[in-house]
C-alpha cells in the first residue's frame, strides 16, 4: 500500500487568506482541490509538498456568472460544469460541456474541479510510476532524475499534456484569472502553458488559478472529441477541439482547432485558418485535417503506438468538423468509445 507523506494541512476561508499562505510558504506549499491528480502524485513520492492549502472552503469559487459572456468558478467540479445549464444548451459552449464530460469516471468528475483540471500534472510512462520503479531507471527529467528516457538527448521534459478541458476552453477563446498576495492578472488559457513537461505552466506558485472567463460566442459551435484506450476513465491520448463561427449561408467566418495530448501542452494549430471564407465541404475538413496532423508531435511515452495516434488526428479533425457541420456522428462516437 503506498501512503502519503506527512504534511501540514490549511483550510483557508477566502481567496486573499489562501494567497497569503503560499506567498508565506513558497515553494514548499501547494494548491489542493479536489485531489484527484494530486494525491496519488504524493502517494508515488513525485510530489512532496511540506504544506498543503485546500481551496475546499474558499468561498466565490464556485460561483457562475452569466451574461454577456460566461464566467465559471475554478473550484467547480466536473460534475458541477457538465450540469451547467449555460453549457448544455449552447452551440457555442458545447466543446466544454463535452470535455467535462470525459474527464475519468463520475467519482472522480465529482472531485475533481475545472481549475485543476486545467493546472493538471503533465504525464509519462517513465514518471507516473512507483518511487522503486523510477528509482530502478535513476528517475527521470522530470522528478529526481537528469535525463528524459523519451528522447535522452533532450534538454527539456517531453511528458504530455493530458487535461481534456484546457483544449476546449482554448477553442474557445477563454481567459483565466490568476490571483496572488502580490495583486492579480488576466490572460488568454493559451498563454497558461508552454511546450516543457516539467515548466508546463506560466502560473508561478503563489498564484491561484480562480475563475475562467468566456467570450459570448452567439453564432458559434464548438465541439471536442477523446481518444483514449478504454471508452471511460482513461486519460486522452488525443484530443480534438474545434470551434466554428459561419455566416448564415455556412461560410467560415472564424475557426479555431486545438489539440491535446500531443506535447507538453495543448496545442494551438493553424488548420482552422484553412476553413476561412469557404464552408465545410468534405474537400477543406480534410485539408484541415491533415493540416492539424502535420502539427501532432505524439511521443513513445503514453498508450497506443505514436505512429498510429499521429495518423488518426486528421480523422478525429475531420469528426469534429463535420459535426460542426451539420452532420449526424453519434453512432462514430459510440463505435469509438466501443472499439477500445
Amino acid at each position: 500500500m503506498m501512503r502519503l507523506p506527512w504534511f501540514n494541512y490549511r483550510s483557508p476561508k477566502s481567496v486573499a487568506e489562501a494567497a497569503r499562505i503560499l506567498a508565506a510558504e513558497g515553494r514548499d506549499a501547494m494548491l489542493i482541490a479536489g485531489g484527484t491528480d494530486l494525491l496519488p502524485n504524493m502517494k508515488r513520492r513525485q510530489q512532496t509538498p511540506a504544506t498543503l492549502v485546500s481551496l475546499r472552503q474558499v468561498g466565490g469559487l464556485k460561483d457562475v456568472v452569466n451574461g454577456r459572456g460566461l464566467t465559471l468558478g475554478a473550484g467547480l467540479t466536473l460534475s458541477e460544469v457538465v450540469n451547467t445549464p449555460a453549457l448544455k444548451d449552447s452551440c457555442g459552449y458545447r466543446a466544454l460541456h463535452q470535455a467535462a464530460a470525459q474527464v475519468a469516471s463520475p467519482h472522480l468528475r465529482n472531485m475533481g474541479t475545472l481549475g485543476g483540471n486545467l493546472c493538471l500534472d503533465t504525464r509519462c510512462l517513465y514518471y507516473n510510476q512507483n518511487e522503486d520503479w523510477r528509482r530502478a531507471i535513476d528517475f527521470c527529467m522530470k522528478c529526481n532524475g537528469e535525463t528524459c528516457w523519451v528522447a535522452t538527448s533532450s534538454k527539456r521534459c517531453m511528458a504530455v499534456s493530458s487535461t481534456d478541458t484546457a483544449p476546449a476552453l482554448i477553442s474557445l477563446g477563454a481567459k483565466v484569472r490568476l490571483v496572488s498576495a502580490a495583486g492579480d492578472r488576466e490572460l488568454e488559457l493559451n498563454d497558461l502553458y508552454q511546450n516543457d513537461g516539467t515548466e508546463y505552466l506560466t502560473r508561478q506558485p503563489d498564484e491561484i488559478l480562480t475563475a475562467v472567463s468566456l467570450p459570448d460566442l452567439s453564432g458559434w459551435k464548438s465541439t471536442y472529441w477523446k481518444l483514449r484506450r478504454r471508452g471511460s476513465f482513461d486519460f486522452p491520448i488525443l484530443g480534438v477541439a474545434a470551434a466554428v463561427r459561419a455566416a448564415p449561408d455556412g461560410t467560415v467566418l472564424d475557426a479555431r482547432i486545438v489539440l491535446g495530448a500531443v506535447s507538453s501542452r495543448p496545442l494551438m494549430t493553424e488548420a482552422g485558418g484553412l476553413l476561412l471564407g469557404g464552408k465545410l465541404t468534405d474537400e477543406a475538413i480534410a485539408a484541415a485535417g491533415k493540416k492539424a496532423t502535420s502539427a501532432a508531435k505524439p511521443l513513445d511515452n503514453t498508450d497506443l503506438d505514436l505512429y498510429w495516434r499521429k495518423d488518426v488526428v486528421s480523422s478525429f479533425v475531420g469528426y469534429a468538423l463535420r459535426e460542426i457541420r451539420g452532420d449526424d456522428m453519434s453512432a462514430t462516437r459510440l463505435r469509438i468509445m466501443r472499439q477500445l
